[in-house]
């Protein structure tokens, strides 16, 4: 039966993108980030869906999407060389094999999220990805709080829909990105037109924010964690009350302790002593390696060039011998282990040039969104109010994901230059929308005379076409 209704939602949604071809777009973010094809096992593997999304959401935005206010920015102009570069040293990699297998789906990644942002032209179509976006991780996200508040879980025993550890079905990754989506979510509690913020949309937030937080719990995720203390040091820039926000924090945190696993206590506890942590020595090491091997090949080796690695290291190892407990340090040679970090990742497979310009990428970003968050707070018109608000959560989630990303090797993460692909559309959107010609009409009435019947007409007609 499940595999029976994924198979007609999915049908579903694609025959609907026949009359209203931007749900196309929607239809591949869905599809993409859920990857219903790994959760099914006859009928929706049966046809390539993801391919076909794909390519109706290109179709559809070259013959039926009027264009009007489509803009090409310089991030993606980044974007797009740095995709060229990838192409490049995957020609040239160390292990080809390999470096194809990954670049079949960082390409198309790359790509997508150039194009995205095309589509987004309208105020309703840039919430509409979004709410798309946090609802289908949100599928994800809600069956492993359940099961974490049941008491599962688990470090690496957190299995979700599909018995897969990549992608966001990686335990760390979905950590990283579940504590990202909680500003956005936010949003919606306040801003968004889709589902008007009542009641009910407001206790179903809440509700998903408290499961978002679970995430980091039920994985036993470090990185999780620490996302989760850099997002309430990004709180505190908003909130009025900072001492209020602080003690009602602690209070929530110690009032959370007694729940706690104490596995989960354990594996926390590594974070203190990292030398005496296999993953975290395999780390240092593995970034190690990565430096010298950047110093002989500047230019990167292509993807997975880390199968090359081989290094040795000390590791303790504690025994208990009666009453006693004895350390002593063990050599351990170690080979092809994976970076473990996103700067490391992009050093090793694209060299100097592939980490400057994903740097440029991400910084760039960060500055955007501020950029936009100040020019447009405390404005009076009604239509002006939401674009600051969304600029600070989409700034708030890629610093989350950046921190997150210094421990796992997530640099091409598919959701993540989605996120991207969003900025992009809300930095061109507030540009077009903040001529020289509407700050004179905005600051004689403080109403953009142009812009609020296009919204209107947005919210009315059929906007999703």
């Amino acid at each position: 039966m499940l595999d029976l209704a994924l198979f007609t939602f999915v049908l579903a949604f694609l025959a609907a993108g026949v009359r209203r071809p931007f749900l196309w777009v929607l239809a591949y973010l869905y599809i993409d980030i859920l990857s219903p094809q790994k959760i099914g096992w006859a009928l929706t593997p049966a046809l390539p869906i993801s391919l076909i999304a794909f390519c109706a959401a290109f179709a559809g935005w070259l013959l039926a999407d009027p264009k009007r206010g489509s803009r090409f920015t310089f991030r993606q102009f980044l974007m797009l060389c740095l995709l060229i570069y990838c192409g490049i040293t995957t020609s040239m990699a160390d292990f080809p094999l390999e470096a194809a297998s990954k670049w079949a789906w960082v390409w198309k990644a790359l790509v997508f999220a150039i194009f995205f942002p095309l589509t987004l032209t309208t105020r309703l179509r840039i919430e509409g990805a979004a709410l798309i976006m946090v609802l289908t991780v949100s599928a994800i996200i809600i069956s492993a709080g359940l099961k974490t508040a049941l008491g599962g879980g688990g470090y690496e025993s957190m299995y979700f829909f599909v018995n897969d550890n990549s992608g966001l079905y990686e335990s760390s990754t979905l950590a990283t990105v579940a504590v990202a989506i909680i500003p956005l979510i936010w949003w919606f509690t306040r801003h968004g037109t889709v589902f008007v913020p009542d009641w009910r949309v407001k206790l179903f937030a809440y509700t998903l924010i408290f499961a978002c937080l679970l995430i980091p719990v039920g994985t036993e995720a470090r990185t999780g964690l620490l996302c989760i203390g850099v997002l309430a040091l990004l709180i505190l820039r908003n909130v009025k009350r900072r001492m209020v926000f602080i003690a009602a924090g602690t209070a929530l945190g110690l009032a959370a302790l007694p729940f706690l696993p104490q596995s989960y206590y354990e594996r926390m506890a590594t974070i203190n002593s990292p030398s005496g942590d296999e993953s975290a020595s395999t780390r240092v090491a593995v970034w190690q390696w990565t430096l010298d091997y950047a110093a002989e090949n500047p230019l990167g080796g292509g993807f997975d060039a880390y199968r090359g690695n081989s290094f040795t290291y000390d590791i303790p190892v504690t025994e208990t011998v009666g009453n006693s407990v004895a350390v002593e340090y063990r050599e351990v040679t170690d080979e092809a282990r994976a970076y473990h970090s996103a700067i490391f990742e992009m050093l090793g497979e694209q060299g100097w040039p592939g980490l400057m310009l994903w740097l440029w990428l991400q910084v760039l970003g960060i500055w955007q969104m501020e950029r936009l968050r100040r020019r447009w707070r405390g404005r009076s018109a009604a239509q002006d109010q939401w674009q600051a608000p969304l600029a600070s959560a989409l700034q708030f989630g890629q610093i989350i994901y950046l921190v997150g990303s210094l421990f796992q090797g997530i640099a091409y993460q598919p959701f993540i230059l989605l996120l991207i692909g969003l900025q992009c559309a809300l930095w061109s959107y507030c540009k077009l929308h903040d001529s020289p010609a509407e700050k004179v009409v905005r600051g004689a009435s403080g109403v953009i005379a142009s812009a609020a019947p296009a919204d209107a007409v947005t919210a009315a007609s059929p906007a999703l076409r």
